[in-house]
């Protein structure tokens, strides 16, 4: 896929490009090298272990993920918090996916971990980065005709330094096709369960969503920067809102319905509604019945027709054309690419609410 898969606000990205199935990558536990780079930022290293390390197929880890550096031990931080980083440079020559988090190094990363990124990149490895870990996959030269972000507030001085990267400052994270990269903090989150929801479909990545209570879908394309959010009268958020055209995705929900659910205004639904999420009330709906089709689509049995209408779409032409124009794939193509063979005495959903 091509920088972020949608973009409310410029810059404009290219068309996506179908993403890279489970059965594409090599078949047992994904390995995932993270690279701290001194002196790291503490949040972005523990982002990786809490989202990978959710994620299961069939009660097993689907990942093993290490975190390395390039001299084991104590490592610097950008706060007072102590970091002790296990393993050495060699877990990256072993890893599917390589992931810099964030560093204050952004124009002397160690030579020794620019090399061994540079050597993982051309066996094919998966590179991404978080936050300011995207200076240092430009300093190996990785970023170089790609798009790609970071924190916003170093989006500035990426493009400067590296001209030959398309820096999208607003977008929370870019996947253009082998290097992936994000903005700050919480992105590195939405980074990660895109990474794992490409691996592995959308039913495991809104399990680990789940568990680590964060919003399932947050699409790369939306603004890192959102205005305060506008409060009602009653000092509310539109999040009730949300939680009720949650529960009635298969319904006709119009921008009147939820205006009048929340009690204002069509006007003032839709101002408020992307100063809370930095997208407008359609384009949420879309998002949320892509992601339940998605769903049901991996872990049931149902016809695609049945799919759509539980999902909202109507019918399945409607389904197929949003999904084609959002991944790239037919609503039977996804099935193939993310069912997974039904455990012996398990049985496959065929019925009953999604």
């Amino acid at each position: 896929m091509s920088a972020p898969s949608s973009s409310p606000a410029p810059p404009a990205s290219s068309p996506p490009a179908p993403e890279r199935g489970a059965g594409d990558r090599a078949p047992g536990v994904h390995r995932i090298a993270v690279v701290a780079v001194p002196p790291v930022t503490a949040f972005d290293l523990a982002i990786p272990e809490v989202v990978f390390g959710s994620a299961e197929l069939d009660g097993a880890p689907a990942y093993e993920v290490l975190v390395c550096t390039a001299d084991p031990g104590p490592v610097a931080t950008t706060g007072s918090l102590r970091v002790v980083v296990p393993h050495g440079l060699d877990a990256i020559a072993r890893a599917d996916t390589v992931l810099v988090t964030g560093s204050a190094s952004r124009a002397d990363a160690d030579e020794r971990i620019l090399t061994a990124l540079r050597t993982a990149a051309a066996r094919g490895a998966r590179m991404a980065s978080i936050c300011t870990g995207a200076f240092v996959l430009a300093q190996a030269g990785l970023l170089d005709g790609h798009s790609a972000t970071t924190y916003w507030v170093q989006a500035g001085a990426l493009e400067h330094r590296f001209p030959r990267v398309r820096v999208l400052p607003q977008a929370l994270f870019v996947d253009d096709g082998p290097v992936l990269t994000s903005a700050g903090l919480t992105a590195g989150i939405d980074l990660c369960l895109h990474m794992v929801r490409t691996d592995h479909g959308a039913a495991v990545a809104n399990a680990v969503a789940r568990l680590a209570a964060v919003s399932a879908v947050r699409e790369g394309g939306q603004g890192q920067v959102l205005p305060t959010p506008v409060a009602g009268p009653d000092g509310n958020s539109l999040a009730a809102t949300r939680s009720w055209a949650l529960a009635r995705l298969a319904e006709p929900l119009t921008l009147a319905g939820l205006a009048a659910h929340a009690g204002v205004s069509v006007r003032t639904l839709n101002r408020r509604f992307q100063a809370e999420t930095g997208t407008s009330p359609l384009h949420w709906l879309l998002t949320q019945r892509l992601e339940q089709a998605r769903e049901l689509l991996e872990s049931t049995a149902l016809p695609v027709d049945h799919v759509a209408a539980r999902s909202g779409f109507v019918t399945a032409d409607s389904l197929r054309r949003h999904l084609l124009r959002r991944i790239g794939m037919t609503p039977r193509a996804y099935r193939t690419h993310f069912t997974r063979p039904v455990r012996p005495g398990a049985t496959l959903a065929t019925g009953g609410g999604p």
